[in-house]
Protein backbone atom coordinates (compact mmCIF):
# COMPACT_ATOMS: atom_id res chain seq x y z
CA UNK A 1 0.00 0.00 0.00
CA UNK A 2 1.21 3.50 -0.77
CA UNK A 3 0.74 6.58 1.41
CA UNK A 4 -2.65 7.43 -0.10
CA UNK A 5 -4.00 3.96 0.64
CA UNK A 6 -2.72 4.20 4.21
CA UNK A 7 -4.33 7.61 4.75
CA UNK A 8 -7.68 6.53 3.32
CA UNK A 9 -7.75 3.20 5.14
CA UNK A 10 -6.79 4.87 8.43
CA UNK A 11 -9.51 7.50 8.00
CA UNK A 12 -12.13 4.84 7.28
CA UNK A 13 -11.16 2.78 10.31
CA UNK A 14 -11.02 5.80 12.63
CA UNK A 15 -14.46 6.96 11.47
CA UNK A 16 -15.89 3.47 11.99
CA UNK A 17 -14.28 3.21 15.43
CA UNK A 18 -15.60 6.60 16.51
CA UNK A 19 -19.06 5.45 15.49
CA UNK A 20 -18.76 2.32 17.63
CA UNK A 21 -17.49 4.27 20.65
CA UNK A 22 -20.19 6.95 20.40
CA UNK A 23 -22.93 4.34 19.98
CA UNK A 24 -21.76 2.35 23.00
CA UNK A 25 -21.65 5.50 25.11
CA UNK A 26 -25.09 6.45 23.87
CA UNK A 27 -26.56 3.09 24.85
CA UNK A 28 -24.94 3.27 28.29
CA UNK A 29 -26.44 6.74 28.77
CA UNK A 30 -29.98 5.38 28.48
CA UNK A 31 -31.60 5.99 31.84
CA UNK A 32 -34.39 3.90 33.33
CA UNK A 33 -35.60 6.97 35.18
CA UNK A 34 -37.84 9.29 33.15
CA UNK A 35 -36.54 12.90 33.20
CA UNK A 36 -38.81 14.97 35.44
CA UNK A 37 -39.56 17.45 32.65
CA UNK A 38 -41.43 14.72 30.76
CA UNK A 39 -43.60 13.43 33.60
CA UNK A 40 -47.20 13.42 32.47
CA UNK A 41 -46.14 13.27 28.82
CA UNK A 42 -44.54 9.82 28.73
CA UNK A 43 -46.03 6.87 30.55
CA UNK A 44 -43.82 4.00 31.68
CA UNK A 45 -44.49 1.86 28.61
CA UNK A 46 -43.88 4.68 26.10
CA UNK A 47 -40.60 5.65 27.75
CA UNK A 48 -39.40 2.03 27.73
CA UNK A 49 -40.45 1.80 24.07
CA UNK A 50 -38.43 4.90 23.16
CA UNK A 51 -35.32 3.38 24.73
CA UNK A 52 -35.85 0.08 22.96
CA UNK A 53 -36.24 2.00 19.68
CA UNK A 54 -32.82 3.58 20.27
CA UNK A 55 -31.27 0.20 21.06
CA UNK A 56 -32.72 -1.53 18.00
CA UNK A 57 -31.70 1.24 15.59
CA UNK A 58 -28.21 1.42 17.08
CA UNK A 59 -27.64 -2.32 16.66
CA UNK A 60 -29.07 -2.26 13.14
CA UNK A 61 -26.86 0.71 12.28
CA UNK A 62 -23.82 -1.24 13.47
CA UNK A 63 -24.75 -4.18 11.25
CA UNK A 64 -25.28 -2.04 8.15
CA UNK A 65 -22.14 0.01 8.84
CA UNK A 66 -20.03 -3.11 9.26
CA UNK A 67 -21.45 -4.62 6.09
CA UNK A 68 -20.71 -1.45 4.10
CA UNK A 69 -17.15 -1.32 5.45
CA UNK A 70 -16.43 -4.96 4.58
CA UNK A 71 -18.00 -4.52 1.14
CA UNK A 72 -15.81 -1.49 0.39
CA UNK A 73 -12.60 -3.13 1.61
CA UNK A 74 -13.21 -6.39 -0.29
CA UNK A 75 -14.07 -4.56 -3.52
CA UNK A 76 -11.07 -2.24 -3.08
CA UNK A 77 -8.39 -4.83 -2.33
CA UNK A 78 -9.76 -7.35 -4.83
CA UNK A 79 -9.10 -4.78 -7.56
CA UNK A 80 -12.79 -4.18 -8.16
CA UNK A 81 -12.40 -0.53 -9.14
CA UNK A 82 -9.91 -1.35 -11.89
CA UNK A 83 -12.03 -4.25 -13.15
CA UNK A 84 -15.09 -1.98 -13.34
CA UNK A 85 -13.06 0.71 -15.10
CA UNK A 86 -11.83 -1.72 -17.76
CA UNK A 87 -15.36 -3.02 -18.23
CA UNK A 88 -16.75 0.52 -18.66
CA UNK A 89 -14.00 1.43 -21.13
CA UNK A 90 -14.95 -1.59 -23.22
CA UNK A 91 -18.09 0.19 -24.44
CA UNK A 92 -15.89 2.87 -26.07
CA UNK A 93 -18.31 5.70 -25.33
CA UNK A 94 -15.61 8.29 -24.71
CA UNK A 95 -14.46 9.69 -21.41
CA UNK A 96 -17.81 11.19 -20.40
CA UNK A 97 -19.86 8.14 -21.35
CA UNK A 98 -17.36 5.84 -19.67
CA UNK A 99 -17.48 7.96 -16.53
CA UNK A 100 -21.27 7.81 -16.41
CA UNK A 101 -21.17 4.03 -16.81
CA UNK A 102 -18.48 3.67 -14.11
CA UNK A 103 -20.24 5.86 -11.51
CA UNK A 104 -23.73 4.73 -12.52
CA UNK A 105 -22.84 1.06 -12.13
CA UNK A 106 -21.48 1.68 -8.63
CA UNK A 107 -24.61 3.60 -7.62
CA UNK A 108 -27.03 1.00 -9.00
CA UNK A 109 -25.19 -1.99 -7.53
CA UNK A 110 -24.92 -0.28 -4.14
CA UNK A 111 -28.63 0.54 -4.25
CA UNK A 112 -29.61 -3.06 -4.89
CA UNK A 113 -27.18 -4.43 -2.30
CA UNK A 114 -28.59 -2.00 0.29
CA UNK A 115 -32.20 -2.78 -0.62
CA UNK A 116 -32.67 -5.63 1.90
CA UNK A 117 -31.48 -3.35 4.71
CA UNK A 118 -33.89 -0.60 3.63
CA UNK A 119 -36.74 -3.11 3.46
CA UNK A 120 -35.92 -4.46 6.92
CA UNK A 121 -35.66 -0.97 8.42
CA UNK A 122 -38.99 0.12 6.93
CA UNK A 123 -41.13 -3.00 7.17
CA UNK A 124 -39.69 -4.61 10.30
CA UNK A 125 -38.17 -2.00 12.64
CA UNK A 126 -40.44 0.95 11.80
CA UNK A 127 -43.43 -1.41 11.64
CA UNK A 128 -42.62 -2.89 15.04
CA UNK A 129 -42.64 0.52 16.70
CA UNK A 130 -45.80 1.70 14.97
CA UNK A 131 -44.25 4.22 12.57
CA UNK A 132 -44.41 2.57 9.16
CA UNK A 133 -47.25 3.57 6.86
CA UNK A 134 -45.38 2.79 3.64
CA UNK A 135 -46.86 0.18 1.35
CA UNK A 136 -44.73 -2.07 -0.83
CA UNK A 137 -46.02 -0.14 -3.85
CA UNK A 138 -44.97 3.23 -2.41
CA UNK A 139 -41.58 1.84 -1.35
CA UNK A 140 -40.88 0.51 -4.84
CA UNK A 141 -42.17 3.68 -6.51
CA UNK A 142 -39.89 5.85 -4.36
CA UNK A 143 -36.83 3.85 -5.45
CA UNK A 144 -37.79 4.00 -9.12
CA UNK A 145 -38.49 7.75 -8.94
CA UNK A 146 -35.19 8.36 -7.15
CA UNK A 147 -33.29 6.39 -9.78
CA UNK A 148 -35.01 8.26 -12.62
CA UNK A 149 -34.22 11.62 -11.01
CA UNK A 150 -30.59 10.54 -10.70
CA UNK A 151 -30.53 9.86 -14.43
CA UNK A 152 -32.41 13.00 -15.46
CA UNK A 153 -30.72 15.44 -13.07
CA UNK A 154 -27.64 13.77 -11.64
CA UNK A 155 -26.22 12.31 -14.84
CA UNK A 156 -26.04 15.65 -16.75
CA UNK A 157 -24.45 17.33 -13.72
CA UNK A 158 -21.86 14.56 -13.40
CA UNK A 159 -21.21 14.68 -17.15
CA UNK A 160 -20.63 18.42 -16.93
CA UNK A 161 -18.15 18.07 -14.04
CA UNK A 162 -16.22 15.36 -15.91
CA UNK A 163 -16.17 17.52 -19.04
CA UNK A 164 -14.87 20.58 -17.16
CA UNK A 165 -12.00 18.69 -15.56
CA UNK A 166 -11.21 16.77 -18.74
CA UNK A 167 -11.19 19.72 -21.15
CA UNK A 168 -11.21 22.89 -19.01
CA UNK A 169 -7.48 23.21 -18.44
CA UNK A 170 -6.00 25.13 -15.50
CA UNK A 171 -9.28 26.80 -14.50
CA UNK A 172 -11.41 23.67 -14.77
CA UNK A 173 -12.13 23.68 -11.02
CA UNK A 174 -13.45 27.24 -11.24
CA UNK A 175 -15.77 26.44 -14.15
CA UNK A 176 -17.05 23.36 -12.33
CA UNK A 177 -17.55 25.36 -9.13
CA UNK A 178 -19.56 28.06 -10.90
CA UNK A 179 -21.65 25.47 -12.72
CA UNK A 180 -22.44 23.48 -9.56
CA UNK A 181 -23.24 26.70 -7.66
CA UNK A 182 -25.64 27.81 -10.40
CA UNK A 183 -27.20 24.34 -10.41
CA UNK A 184 -27.69 24.43 -6.62
CA UNK A 185 -29.36 27.85 -6.73
CA UNK A 186 -31.67 26.81 -9.55
CA UNK A 187 -32.62 23.67 -7.62
CA UNK A 188 -33.68 25.82 -4.66
CA UNK A 189 -36.29 27.37 -6.93
CA UNK A 190 -37.51 24.34 -8.84
CA UNK A 191 -37.34 21.65 -6.13
CA UNK A 192 -40.39 22.85 -4.13
CA UNK A 193 -42.51 23.13 -7.27
CA UNK A 194 -41.33 20.29 -9.49
CA UNK A 195 -39.34 17.69 -7.55
CA UNK A 196 -40.82 17.38 -4.06
CA UNK A 197 -44.38 16.88 -5.41
CA UNK A 198 -43.12 13.81 -7.26
CA UNK A 199 -42.83 12.06 -3.91
CA UNK A 200 -45.43 13.83 -1.76
CA UNK A 201 -48.69 15.64 -2.25
CA UNK A 202 -48.61 19.30 -1.19
CA UNK A 203 -52.06 20.68 -0.39
CA UNK A 204 -52.61 24.37 0.49
CA UNK A 205 -53.73 24.67 4.09
CA UNK A 206 -57.48 25.20 4.06
CA UNK A 207 -59.19 28.26 5.47
CA UNK A 208 -59.99 28.06 9.15
CA UNK A 209 -58.68 28.70 12.65
CA UNK A 210 -55.18 27.35 11.99
CA UNK A 211 -54.60 29.26 8.77
CA UNK A 212 -55.93 32.46 10.30
CA UNK A 213 -53.66 32.08 13.35
CA UNK A 214 -50.64 31.44 11.13
CA UNK A 215 -51.38 34.42 8.88
CA UNK A 216 -51.84 36.71 11.89
CA UNK A 217 -48.52 35.57 13.33
CA UNK A 218 -46.74 36.05 10.00
CA UNK A 219 -48.08 39.60 9.83
CA UNK A 220 -46.91 40.29 13.38
CA UNK A 221 -43.31 39.29 12.56
CA UNK A 222 -43.38 40.80 9.06
CA UNK A 223 -42.79 37.52 7.27
CA UNK A 224 -43.72 37.42 3.56
CA UNK A 225 -45.88 34.33 3.59
CA UNK A 226 -46.20 32.90 0.08
CA UNK A 227 -47.65 29.52 0.87
CA UNK A 228 -48.55 27.15 3.69
CA UNK A 229 -48.90 23.54 2.66
CA UNK A 230 -49.92 20.28 4.24
CA UNK A 231 -47.71 17.38 3.17
CA UNK A 232 -49.04 13.82 3.26
CA UNK A 233 -46.31 12.52 5.55
CA UNK A 234 -48.71 9.87 6.88
CA UNK A 235 -48.34 8.17 3.50
CA UNK A 236 -44.99 6.84 4.70
CA UNK A 237 -44.63 7.32 8.45
CA UNK A 238 -46.50 8.23 11.61
CA UNK A 239 -43.66 10.56 12.60
CA UNK A 240 -44.24 14.32 12.60
CA UNK A 241 -42.20 17.10 11.05
CA UNK A 242 -42.27 20.54 9.43
CA UNK A 243 -39.82 22.27 7.12
CA UNK A 244 -39.14 25.46 5.21
CA UNK A 245 -37.78 25.34 1.69
CA UNK A 246 -37.22 27.44 -1.41
CA UNK A 247 -36.47 31.07 -2.14
CA UNK A 248 -38.41 34.05 -3.44
CA UNK A 249 -41.89 33.29 -4.68
CA UNK A 250 -41.28 29.56 -4.30
CA UNK A 251 -40.81 29.66 -0.54
CA UNK A 252 -42.86 26.94 1.09
CA UNK A 253 -43.65 26.08 4.65
CA UNK A 254 -44.82 22.48 4.83
CA UNK A 255 -46.55 20.94 7.83
CA UNK A 256 -46.90 17.18 7.96
CA UNK A 257 -50.50 16.04 8.26
CA UNK A 258 -49.42 13.95 11.25
CA UNK A 259 -48.15 17.13 12.92
CA UNK A 260 -51.46 18.92 12.42
CA UNK A 261 -53.37 15.92 13.72
CA UNK A 262 -51.41 15.71 16.98
CA UNK A 263 -51.02 19.37 17.98
CA UNK A 264 -53.16 22.35 18.96
CA UNK A 265 -53.37 25.53 16.90
CA UNK A 266 -51.13 27.38 19.38
CA UNK A 267 -48.51 24.62 19.21
CA UNK A 268 -48.57 24.58 15.42
CA UNK A 269 -48.04 28.35 15.36
CA UNK A 270 -45.03 27.76 17.62
CA UNK A 271 -43.66 25.20 15.12
CA UNK A 272 -44.15 27.68 12.30
CA UNK A 273 -42.51 30.42 14.38
CA UNK A 274 -39.44 28.22 14.79
CA UNK A 275 -39.22 27.69 11.00
CA UNK A 276 -39.67 31.42 10.37
CA UNK A 277 -36.93 32.00 12.95
CA UNK A 278 -34.49 30.19 10.67
CA UNK A 279 -35.48 32.55 7.86
CA UNK A 280 -35.28 35.68 10.02
CA UNK A 281 -31.87 34.71 11.40
CA UNK A 282 -30.62 34.04 7.84
CA UNK A 283 -29.63 30.48 8.69
CA UNK A 284 -30.55 29.19 5.23
CA UNK A 285 -28.39 31.81 3.51
CA UNK A 286 -25.49 31.15 5.89
CA UNK A 287 -25.63 27.40 5.30
CA UNK A 288 -25.79 27.83 1.55
CA UNK A 289 -22.84 30.26 1.57
CA UNK A 290 -20.72 27.82 3.54
CA UNK A 291 -21.73 24.99 1.21
CA UNK A 292 -20.77 27.02 -1.86
CA UNK A 293 -17.37 27.98 -0.41
CA UNK A 294 -16.75 24.38 0.64
CA UNK A 295 -17.53 23.16 -2.87
CA UNK A 296 -15.05 25.63 -4.35
CA UNK A 297 -12.25 24.54 -2.01
CA UNK A 298 -13.02 20.89 -2.69
CA UNK A 299 -12.90 21.36 -6.47
CA UNK A 300 -9.63 23.30 -6.21
CA UNK A 301 -8.04 20.45 -4.25
CA UNK A 302 -9.55 17.89 -6.61
CA UNK A 303 -7.87 19.54 -9.59
CA UNK A 304 -4.51 18.95 -7.88
CA UNK A 305 -5.03 15.32 -6.87
CA UNK A 306 -6.40 14.31 -10.26
CA UNK A 307 -2.82 14.71 -11.50
CA UNK A 308 -1.27 12.49 -8.80
CA UNK A 309 -0.66 8.90 -10.01
CA UNK A 310 -0.28 7.64 -6.44
CA UNK A 311 -3.97 8.22 -5.71
CA UNK A 312 -4.96 5.87 -8.54
CA UNK A 313 -2.23 3.36 -7.70
CA UNK A 314 -3.73 3.10 -4.20
CA UNK A 315 -6.80 1.51 -5.83
CA UNK A 316 -4.82 -0.67 -8.26
CA UNK A 317 -5.97 1.32 -11.30
CA UNK A 318 -4.20 0.72 -14.60
CA UNK A 319 -5.26 4.09 -16.02
CA UNK A 320 -5.97 7.53 -14.57
CA UNK A 321 -9.31 9.20 -15.20
CA UNK A 322 -11.36 12.14 -13.96
CA UNK A 323 -14.41 10.05 -13.08
CA UNK A 324 -12.47 7.55 -10.94
CA UNK A 325 -10.50 10.44 -9.44
CA UNK A 326 -13.76 12.01 -8.24
CA UNK A 327 -14.53 8.89 -6.25
CA UNK A 328 -11.02 8.32 -4.90
CA UNK A 329 -10.56 11.96 -3.93
CA UNK A 330 -13.86 11.74 -2.05
CA UNK A 331 -12.43 8.92 0.05
CA UNK A 332 -9.14 10.79 0.56
CA UNK A 333 -11.03 13.93 1.52
CA UNK A 334 -13.26 12.09 4.02
CA UNK A 335 -11.29 13.15 7.17
CA UNK A 336 -11.76 16.80 6.20
CA UNK A 337 -15.40 16.09 5.42
CA UNK A 338 -15.86 14.48 8.82
CA UNK A 339 -14.37 17.46 10.65
CA UNK A 340 -16.39 19.87 8.55
CA UNK A 341 -19.51 17.81 9.22
CA UNK A 342 -18.94 18.04 12.98
CA UNK A 343 -18.44 21.80 12.69
CA UNK A 344 -21.66 22.10 10.68
CA UNK A 345 -23.50 20.07 13.32
CA UNK A 346 -22.26 22.46 16.00
CA UNK A 347 -23.44 25.43 13.97
CA UNK A 348 -26.76 23.73 13.21
CA UNK A 349 -27.43 23.17 16.92
CA UNK A 350 -26.65 26.83 17.56
CA UNK A 351 -29.11 27.79 14.84
CA UNK A 352 -31.79 25.62 16.42
CA UNK A 353 -31.35 27.41 19.75
CA UNK A 354 -31.62 30.76 17.95
CA UNK A 355 -34.78 29.69 16.09
CA UNK A 356 -36.29 28.45 19.37
CA UNK A 357 -35.48 31.76 21.02
CA UNK A 358 -37.06 33.70 18.15
CA UNK A 359 -40.20 31.59 18.36
CA UNK A 360 -40.45 31.81 22.16
CA UNK A 361 -39.98 35.57 21.99
CA UNK A 362 -42.62 36.19 19.31
CA UNK A 363 -45.49 33.82 20.16
CA UNK A 364 -48.00 34.57 22.90
CA UNK A 365 -46.79 31.90 25.32
CA UNK A 366 -43.28 30.44 25.12
CA UNK A 367 -44.59 27.41 27.01
CA UNK A 368 -46.20 26.33 23.72
CA UNK A 369 -42.69 25.73 22.34
CA UNK A 370 -41.97 23.52 25.33
CA UNK A 371 -45.20 21.59 24.77
CA UNK A 372 -44.32 21.05 21.11
CA UNK A 373 -40.87 19.69 21.93
CA UNK A 374 -42.31 17.31 24.52
CA UNK A 375 -45.02 16.00 22.22
CA UNK A 376 -42.67 15.62 19.24
CA UNK A 377 -40.21 13.70 21.40
CA UNK A 378 -42.94 11.34 22.48
CA UNK A 379 -44.50 10.94 19.03
CA UNK A 380 -41.09 10.20 17.44
CA UNK A 381 -39.82 8.07 20.36
CA UNK A 382 -36.77 10.32 20.69
CA UNK A 383 -33.90 9.43 23.00
CA UNK A 384 -34.29 11.80 25.95
CA UNK A 385 -30.84 11.15 27.44
CA UNK A 386 -28.31 10.93 24.56
CA UNK A 387 -24.64 10.90 25.47
CA UNK A 388 -22.89 14.28 24.87
CA UNK A 389 -20.22 12.68 22.65
CA UNK A 390 -22.89 11.08 20.47
CA UNK A 391 -24.67 14.42 20.25
CA UNK A 392 -21.39 16.12 19.32
CA UNK A 393 -20.81 13.74 16.42
CA UNK A 394 -24.32 13.17 15.13
CA UNK A 395 -26.98 15.64 16.25
CA UNK A 396 -28.03 18.53 14.02
CA UNK A 397 -30.58 19.51 16.69
CA UNK A 398 -29.87 19.82 20.42
CA UNK A 399 -31.53 17.18 22.62
CA UNK A 400 -35.08 18.09 23.63
CA UNK A 401 -34.16 18.57 27.29
CA UNK A 402 -31.42 21.06 26.39
CA UNK A 403 -33.78 23.00 24.14
CA UNK A 404 -36.46 23.15 26.81
CA UNK A 405 -33.92 24.29 29.38
CA UNK A 406 -32.71 27.05 27.03
CA UNK A 407 -36.29 28.24 26.40
CA UNK A 408 -37.07 28.36 30.11
CA UNK A 409 -33.91 30.40 30.71
CA UNK A 410 -34.84 33.08 28.18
Amino acid sequence: MNIFAVIILTAIIIDFTLGIISNRLNLKALSKELPGEFEGVYDEDTYAKSQEYTRVNTKFGFITGTFDLILLLVFWFAGGFNWLDQWARGFEFGVIGTGLIFIGALVIVKMFISMPFSIYSTFVIEEKFGFNKTTAKTFAADRVKGLLLSVVIGAPLLAGIIAFFEFGGTWAWLYAWLAVTAFSLVMQYIAPTWIMPIFNKFTPLEEGELRQAIEEYADDVNFPLQGIYVIDGSKRSAKSNAFFTGFGKNKRIALFDTLIENHTTEELVAVLAHEIGHYKKKHIVKNMTISILHTGIMFALLSVFLQVPGLFEAFYMEEMSVYAGLLFFGLLYSPVETLLGIAMQVMSRKHEYEADAFAADTIKEKEEMVNVLKKLSKDNLSNLTPHPFYVFLNYSHPPALKRIEAIRNL
